[in-house]
């Protein structure tokens, strides 16, 4: 009997998608080629099991790509419930540039997984505006930017970050951005 496409997945299936997930950054992070009978070996799951999950190269990827995503997006409410609105902002964004640095490796594996122009900019990219959008809300009402910033306008004030060679001494010149977009975002706000 076929499993529904939504339906939830049983505990152990569940895990061993999680694994794969796991084992696969990991190893596409180091080489873009990385075969995928290796990665099915090294998470401890069959090629039945492994291919029922990604039933292709591409499906692995870009789920790959998907799942660290919404690590980080959901990062954005749990900051939130935890610290003032401006520190969650600030903290988000460290973590973003953590994301973006860490997982360069996985850039090269989605450039040859994905062929449609466009597809990395759409996936995920509902998660980081929902993420962007609550955390810029709450500092809007928290008084601690100026009004009127939209996500679009974040990001774009942000995009220097994937100009940063994640080879080099990112964190320091990553801090020095994301302290200057901060800077730039509190300037004008009603508590200042």
């Amino acid at each position: 009997m076929q499993q529904k496409k939504d339906a939830p997945l049983r505990s152990d299936a569940q895990r061993n998608r999680e694994r794969i997930l796991e084992v696969a950054l990991a190893e596409l992070t180091h080489s873009a080629d990385a075969p995928l009978s290796a990665i099915a070996k090294k998470a401890g799951v069959g090629q039945g099991t492994f291919y029922r999950h990604f039933p292709n190269r591409e499906s692995l990827v870009l789920e790959v790509y998907r799942y660290e995503v919404q690590q980080v997006a959901d990062a954005a409410a749990q900051l939130l419930e935890t610290r003032a609105p401006d520190r969650a902002l600030r903290e988000w964004m460290d973590r973003l540039a953590q994301y973006a640095m860490a997982k360069a490796g996985l850039a090269d594996a989605m450039r040859k997984a994905t062929t449609a122009r466009g597809t990395l900019t759409s996936l995920g990219h509902g998660a980081v505006t929902s993420a962007v959008t609550l955390l810029l809300e709450a500092n809007e009402q928290a008084g601690t930017i100026r009004p009127g910033v939209t996500p679009d306008d974040f990001v774009l004030a942000i995009a220097g970050l994937w100009q940063i060679d994640p080879h080099s001494d990112w964190q320091q010149r990553a801090g020095r951005l994301l302290d200057l977009v901060m800077d730039g975002l509190r300037a004008g706000a009603p508590s200042r």
